[in-house]
């Protein structure tokens, strides 16, 4: 049987940043950036730098009609600047604005959604994608997943 091989874990302060354009929730660094790290270690993944900004509605609207010509509001912009395979590298602009919206629509914490989200901006860079149906499913599954470990 094949062993699956383990990636060095990275400490946080090393790889992964949260910083702000607008507004940044008060999270615990440390245990979101370890976190994060298990996710990547999972899927046989090592997080070289990966950069967290969160932001306002219409911040993240000029980003997405500067950077991707779609104009309209969205939770998340991931963009991929891995050079290598395996190896994670990528900037992360996170709505605070719509988190909030869709924690109240979906009738969960704030917190919790907020965490959904994060962890989904590292699973498009691990390779999940969430245009088809089927493609949607698993990407709430690994969402589901990277929740109940943290």
């Amino acid at each position: 049987m094949k062993q699956k091989k383990s990636v060095e874990i990275l400490p946080y302060s090393d790889n992964i940043t949260f910083s702000n354009l607008g507004r940044r929730p008060r999270i615990d660094k440390s245990k979101y950036s370890a976190w994060l790290n298990k996710i990547a270690n999972r899927y046989n993944y090592c997080i070289v730098s990966l950069n967290y900004t969160f932001c306002t509605d219409d911040e993240l609207l000029n980003i997405n009609m500067e950077h991707l010509n779609h104009d309209y509001y969205t939770d998340i912009i991931t963009f991929d600047l891995s050079e290598q395979k395996k190896n994670i590298e990528g900037d992360i602009y996170i709505s605070i604005d719509r988190v909030r919206e869709n924690a109240r629509l979906n009738k969960v914490e704030y917190y919790t959604e907020l965490k959904r989200v994060i962890a989904h901006g590292l699973l498009h860079l691990l390779g999940f994608k969430d245009k088809q149906i089927n493609e949607v499913k698993k990407m709430r599954q690994a969402e589901d997943n990277a929740l109940s470990i943290f």
